[in-house]
């Protein structure tokens, strides 16, 4: 079936478009945000690193789980209606963490406040495919990939103000309470401004049975993942062979559902038939393989380290947030003019920039550490904004407006599992590094970059093999009906 869809620009866009992306913008933070309120959460509830830990690896894991899923329910019942549903849901959580007087109590409303935050990510980009064509889409995806890039790396920085304003103990419920204001008033706007939008296709039953099964291949590869800090990956290491079962499961019943002319849960020719998809998929997943582990060592190394305060760590990585957020919009602007081309620029500087503070970092003295860095991350945060933002537009571009939900929640699937498994090997890597190297902190955040680099140069080599095979890397007009899915 092909879409026959007329598209009306709708006047309110670019406004439902600001909602939308600042309610992403708070569920986006919340991944990295607690990870410098631990030592706070520690002793305000008085328990274990094992236990805070689960804080921020418990919203991770229900966050990664629930991504596809949701966006098929988008796909499905309409965007919108789970857009405010998934916001809603994410404030009353919010202000449950906050409240949470055990840390038993607390790791519940994280897994929740994750699971909300998973329903809510894959409906900004489906609501993007909706409301923009052309070089609009392009610009509206720029300021996705901003969204997504300056909310990882900013996390530290905002945790940072909040324990410095609200100090200790108790001031890490802070960083759950800043939710509530900006998400009720968010909820109001978007009740008002985003409008109800077909999603060109029929409703058909959801895919339960594909869901189960994705779930517990997601379940077993991210669950040892996200407590790699607490010896996770040894004690649970043999979740990884048992997840290959669901997964070849999940396979062989999405192949079944096409042949038996049901809605998959994800529709396996996204990857095989949609132009652009698979490669931007797996250049997304190996880009935040490196570039979401670094910012867990950075705050080691500056705090645990340099002896840093969490404001002070947060500000000397602060240089990379602004660099992503300048050239993710300029991005968004170009990715028509020069496609895949700006992914390749943008992981050239991310290579050379991330690869020169650890080279600074390795070899100035503490006191001057983060202010040395900072051009080096600034070269970075630039790169970087030019890997996000045309990498989304041109993953997404093509992908029928009636299954943009599902495809956009398995592009952010790929980057949860992507960071998981970069936070695992890039944590590790710092901590052999210090324990063979004497203690020495310069060398351990050395050798994590290292490996930061090693991952970004591979992201490169995709990019650079999927710039040949499209013949230059431009972007065609994008069509609601480039592949025939029906």
């Amino acid at each position: 079936m092909t879409s026959t869809e007329t598209y009306t620009p709708d006047p309110r866009r670019w406004r439902a478009l600001s909602v939308t992306l600042a309610a992403g913008f708070m569920s986006l933070l919340d991944v990295s945000i607690v990870s410098v309120a631990l030592p706070s959460i520690q002793q305000g509830l008085g328990t274990n690193p094992a236990g805070a830990q689960w804080v921020v690896s418990g919203y991770a894991l229900t966050f990664g789980l629930a991504l596809v899923p949701a966006g098929r329910l988008g796909d499905a019942f309409g965007r919108r209606r789970m857009f405010l549903i998934a916001l809603t849901a994410f404030v009353l959580f919010s202000a449950a963490c906050g409240a949470a007087p055990t840390i038993g109590l607390l790791v519940v409303a994280r897994l929740l406040q994750g699971l909300a935050a998973g329903c809510l990510a894959p409906q900004n980009s489906g609501l993007i495919q909706n409301l923009f064509r052309g070089a609009e889409r392009g610009r509206a995806f720029g300021f996705f990939g901003a969204t997504v890039g300056i909310s990882t790396a900013a996390g530290p920085i905002v945790g940072g103000l909040l324990l410095a304003a609200f100090g200790e103990p108790d001031g890490w419920r802070w960083i759950f309470y800043v939710n509530v204001p900006i998400g009720v008033l968010a909820v109001v706007l978007a009740a008002r401004l985003v409008p109800r939008v077909g999603t060109g296709g029929d409703r058909k039953p959801i895919d339960w049975t594909g869901a189960a099964l994705l779930g517990a291949a997601v379940l077993a590869l991210l669950f040892p993942l996200v407590q790699a800090e607490s010896g996770g990956v040894a004690r649970y290491w043999w979740l990884f062979p048992i997840g290959a079962v669901p997964a070849g499961a999940f396979l062989w019943w999405e192949r079944r559902e096409l042949q038996r002319r049901q809605e998959p849960l994800l529709d396996l020719r996204l990857i095989t038939e949609t132009s652009g998809y698979a490669s931007g998929a797996l250049i997304g997943m190996v880009y935040f393989t490196g570039f979401s582990g670094v910012w867990i060592v950075f705050a080691q190394f500056f705090q645990s380290g340099l002896g840093y305060t969490p404001l002070q760590s947060g500000l000397s990585v602060t240089a990379f947030a602004v660099g992503s957020a300048v050239s993710a919009v300029v991005a968004g602007k170009l990715v028509e003019r020069y496609g895949r081309r700006l992914t390749v620029f943008g992981l050239s500087l991310v290579t050379l920039g991330i690869a020169a503070a650890a080279v600074i970092l390795l070899l100035v003295p503490g006191d001057v550490a983060g202010l040395c860095v900072a051009p080096a991350l600034l070269v970075a945060g630039i790169g970087g904004g030019f890997v996000i933002s045309p990498n989304i537009t041109m993953t997404l571009r093509n992908v029928p407006v009636r299954m943009a939900g599902s495809a956009g929640g398995a592009l952010q699937t790929g980057q949860r599992v992507g960071a998981a498994i970069g936070t695992a090997l890039v944590a590790g890597v710092f901590y052999g590094v210090l324990a063979a190297a004497g203690n020495s902190y310069p060398a351990a955040i050395a050798g994590a970059l290292a490996l930061a680099v090693l991952t970004t140069v591979v992201a490169l080599a995709v990019a650079v093999a999927d710039l040949r095979h499209a013949g230059g890397g431009t972007v065609p007009e994008p069509s609601e009906h480039h592949v025939s899915h029906d």
